[in-house]
């Protein structure tokens, strides 16, 4: 798909992150694959994953446009979404039509810079689109400048500076979409309809949403957390 052909399907609509750790009980590309086609079922418009094997077992089994990621972990830095060219090019290669790029201006991998990676990409794969994940509205900002074609709320609530943030920050959202002319995605912090609803009221272009639907074990356990609430009979 070009690029205003995967905007123009993202609009107002959900994104859903598949995505599990080794050790995690939906860990496995098999697992990826069939959470996936339960997505698209359910009426996702997107598909969020991590790592060339996954993404190359969704897009077996999904013509849904994948967001692609790719995590990966580095003593020297804190950057770990997507953090080098390469780690992109791989992703672009398994059949991603979205890169989601760390967006912040912390230190990468082999001193790497977010406009280089962002240049290379739009120079060598110009149909991809580019995904700045940000933790902050000036993050935001300088993303648009370097050429991001969208920008995500990601990494708020998820960096030193913005730990404090254990909530959607709906106003995050609204300043960054009156301020850019880019699409905002709101990402994070994402557990009810009612969030996604608001978060698209106040400005995201789309929104998306994993672990509120991808990881029933955190799902069951907040039904028995509130069941445990109840008095004893």
């Amino acid at each position: 798909m070009d690029k205003k052909s995967v905007l123009k399907t993202f609009k107002n609509g959900l994104i859903v992150s598949c995505q599990a750790r080794e050790g995690w009980p939906m860990y496995g590309t098999n697992m990826m694959g069939a959470l996936s086609q339960a997505a698209e079922k359910g009426g996702a418009v997107g598909i969020r994953a991590t790592g060339p094997e996954n993404i190359e077992a969704i897009r077996k089994v999904t013509t849904l446009p994948i967001m692609g990621i790719y995590k990966q972990w580095f003593d020297e830095c804190e950057v770990y979404i997507t953090p080098t060219y390469e780690s992109a090019k791989s992703i672009i290669e398994a059949g991603a039509c979205i890169v989601a790029l760390d967006g912040t201006q912390r230190r990468r991998p082999r001193g790497e810079k977010l406009e280089e990676i962002i240049e290379k990409i739009h120079s060598e794969h110009p149909d991809i689109v580019v995904m700045a994940d940000c933790a902050t509205f000036e993050e935001g900002l300088i993303a648009e400048k370097l050429g991001a074609d969208i920008v995500s709320t990601t990494l708020c609530g998820y960096t030193e500076e913005t730990k404090y943030v254990k909530e959607i920050d709906y106003d995050l959202i609204r300043k960054l979409a009156s301020a850019l002319k880019i699409p905002i995605i709101a990402e994070g912090h994402i557990h009810t309809k009612e969030h996604a609803r608001k978060a698209i009221e106040s400005g995201a272009f789309a929104v998306v949403v994993g672990t509120a639907i991808t990881r029933p074990e955190i799902i069951t356990k907040r039904f028995v957390d509130e069941l445990n609430l109840l008095p004893d009979n």
